[in-house]
């Protein structure tokens, strides 16, 4: 039903065969779990599967064949191969009516996804790969796609509730705005229920100001302003979709990271409306990816 294989480098953009998944392995236990997730997201969407993983020692010219004086089975491209044939394996039973294929690209794992991601309706990966240091929560992949991929990224920490709601992070940003389409749309292919939370405090930290200007209930009816405006946008184009509104006082890392606790994804903007200008990755959207306990989709203004 698919196929495997190998490619000099990352390809070209390609439009060919239609809407696709994109998930990266590397044959770790966190790999091949994003791999069943993103089968099941590839039904979910009626899209085909792409499995790929980065072949990275042909760039430091090292002999990558069997030696003669070993089984014809070790070498490293056979071992490559080994981790795409495998993952593709596990896509095909989780999703058996799906078209799976795999691709062995030479080129850096972190080069070669942000690249084949261009065209893809998602990019799935797992939190952490075979070069994780022992105590590191997040891969560096994952963060890096985080911020560079050309679509929305969902990281896979861990299955969720199964039968939780889609948690939505609602901010007001343009981050926000695109993360609230997604997480609609989610929420109908899973079949679940949809909680939008809005977290507000007063003053977000010692420099802001914001306390001596306005008081806390001009700053709750802000708050509960931001988060009508979003879903009402959201329900014209989403009918039959409803979101249960959820404005809750607290810092939003503490707040998210909390509901994340029975929901079976959260979904959020890139950067929120307090990051840096040229900051990719704001520090809300990165505490949850290093500590939601479920899986987090990423997703950035004008790559939804």
């Amino acid at each position: 039903m698919g196929r495997s294989e190998e490619r000099a480098a990352a390809p070209e953009t390609t439009t060919a065969g239609g809407p696709f998944v994109l998930v990266g392995t590397d044959g770790s236990p966190s790999s091949l779990e994003a791999v069943e997730a993103a089968a099941r997201e590839a039904g979910r969407r009626g899209a085909r599967l792409v499995v790929a993983h980065a072949f990275i020692w042909p760039l430091f010219r090292v002999g990558l064949e069997p030696s003669v004086y070993g089984p014809t089975e070790s070498g490293l491209r056979r071992q490559a191969q080994i981790v795409v044939d495998t993952a593709v394996a596990r896509a095909r039973t989780v999703a058996p009516d799906t078209e799976v294929s795999g691709e062995l690209i030479s080129g850096e794992p972190l080069v070669v996804l942000a690249t084949r991601s261009k065209g893809a309706e998602l990019v799935v990966v797992g939190s952490r790969g075979t070069g994780g240091f022992a105590g590191v929560v997040l891969g560096s992949v994952a963060v890096h796609l985080a911020a560079h991929a050309a679509c929305p990224v969902l990281v896979v920490r861990g299955p969720g509730e199964p039968d939780g709601p889609v948690l939505l992070a609602v901010d007001g940003s343009p981050d926000s705005d695109a993360a609230v389409d997604f997480a609609f749309t989610e929420a109908r292919a899973r079949g679940a229920g949809l909680v939008a939370v809005h977290a507000w405090t007063p003053r977000s930290g010692p420099g802001d100001l914001t306390g001596l200007f306005h008081s806390a209930e001009q700053v709750h009816e802000e708050a509960a302003r931001v988060l009508d405006a979003a879903l009402a946008r959201a329900a014209e184009r989403h009918p039959g979709v409803e979101a249960e509104p959820r404005l809750v006082r607290g810092r939003p890392r503490e707040v998210l990271l909390e509901e994340s606790e029975n929901a079976q994804l959260v979904v959020m903007g890139a950067r929120g409306r307090g990051g840096f200008a040229g900051l990719l990755l704001g520090s809300v959207s990165q505490a949850l990816l290093h500590h939601a306990r479920c899986p987090v989709a990423i997703v950035r203004d004008g790559v939804a």
